[in-house]
């Protein structure tokens, strides 16, 4: 048994590999952010290795430099990573029914998008130590990138750094365009959180609200609204994916064989 668990630790390990580079990049620019905000790089480093979240952690660290209070930003960073809830729920359904609860609290601990998609794309019940050895290498390269990126922060000229700071933004339009250039209702929801956000700004009363509390009611009011008004059809969503998994299992077979 151990020795098997020792297998899937490195498989997880070496799956992980391309996750932990993407983490060490993306999270370098997350580090301009904490420099901005006031943050050590030692500080920095502790909140990514304890809250490994990108849009969780920019959220509280853009909240954080506009001054937002302790309750504001929990609150803000509870809502950004609610998905992760969900993530845990369905990790849970992967995993033995025997295993221990320290086990699923210690998997339950670092449940981000990527890492939960090759967690769940495991054939079959997941063994814990596949998702532990993935943790190990990737947790490391997301908390190190911030460190680097809140180091040469305290380096670099400001010009540079304001221009670093833009990479951020960058990453996170990589994350929502091509999802919306295929749904057209993402894109309608993304173009109204965009013109709400602005409207938030200048609208009477509302505008007087702190930066925190106005992000707080329009992820609310929009990803709610957008989802009473828009549900996900589960059925056709696996379909979807089903067809996709075919697709790509036909294309690898094609390149087998030639």
């Amino acid at each position: 048994m151990r020795g098997n668990n020792r297998s899937w630790f490195a498989k997880g390990m070496r799956d992980a590999i391309p996750i932990a580079l993407g983490y060490l990049a993306v999270s370098f620019t997350l580090g301009i952010a904490a420099k901005n905000a006031g943050f050590t790089p030692f500080q920095a480093f502790l909140v990514s290795f304890t809250n490994n979240a990108s849009a969780g952690e920019f959220a509280g660290f853009t909240l954080i430099a506009a001054g937002g209070g302790y309750l504001e930003v929990a609150i803000l960073i509870l809502i950004t990573n609610a998905r992760y809830l969900l993530m845990s729920c369905a990790l849970s359904q992967k995993l033995p029914p025997d295993t221990p609860m320290i086990q699923r609290l210690l998997l339950s601990y670092d449940v981000t998008d990527e890492l939960f998609g090759i967690s769940v794309a495991v054939p079959g019940k997941l063994n814990p130590y596949y998702s532990f050895g993935a943790y190990t290498v990737a947790l490391p390269g997301w908390a190190f990138g911030t460190l680097f990126g809140t180091l040469m922060g305290s380096i670099l000229p400001a010009n540079i750094v304001s221009a670093l700071s833009v990479g951020l933004y960058g990453m996170f339009l990589a994350i929502i365009i091509p999802p919306a250039r295929k749904n057209k209702i993402l894109a309608g929801v993304v173009l109204i959180s965009m013109g709400a956000s602005f409207a938030f700004t200048k609208l009477p009363v509302i505008h007087t609200l702190s930066t925190g509390t106005r992000t707080i009611l329009l992820t609310i009011l929009i990803a709610g609204g957008a989802a009473i008004l828009f549900p996900v059809n589960e059925e056709e969503e696996d379909a979807k994916s089903t067809e996709s998994s075919v697709l790509n299992n036909n294309s690898k077979e094609a390149s087998h064989e030639s």
